[in-house]
Order: C-alpha cells, then structure tokens, then sequence
C-alpha cells in the first residue's frame, strides 16, 4: 500500500486538544498535542479502511 500524507490541524479547546484532518474531515481529541493527533491518525486510518472496504 502507497504511504499518504495528510493535514493535521490542532487547536485547543478550553482543555482539550482537538485536531482534524481537512482533507478527509476526520476530528479526534486528546488531553495532549500528541495524544490528539495520535487519536487523529487512527481515526483516519480507521475511516480510510472503510472507505476503500466499501468502494
């Protein structure tokens, strides 16, 4: 499988980190930086497999 790369915009919310993905529209959360792009990153692999699973 091709490697992709994609956008990862963080920002915080009140306590939280929230990060989203633009170009697939996926958004995690997480009580660090890491953590939320982390969450991010499995959200999006996670969204993809079902995507290519059902096309």
């Amino acid at each position: 499988m091709a490697k992709s790369f994609f956008t990862a915009v963080v920002h915080l919310e009140e306590d939280i980190y929230v990060a989203e993905c633009p170009e697939v529209g996926t958004v995690s959360q997480g009580p660090t930086i890491e953590e939320a792009i982390d969450n991010l990153k499995e959200a999006t692999e996670l969204y993809l497999e079902e995507f290519w699973l059902n096309s």
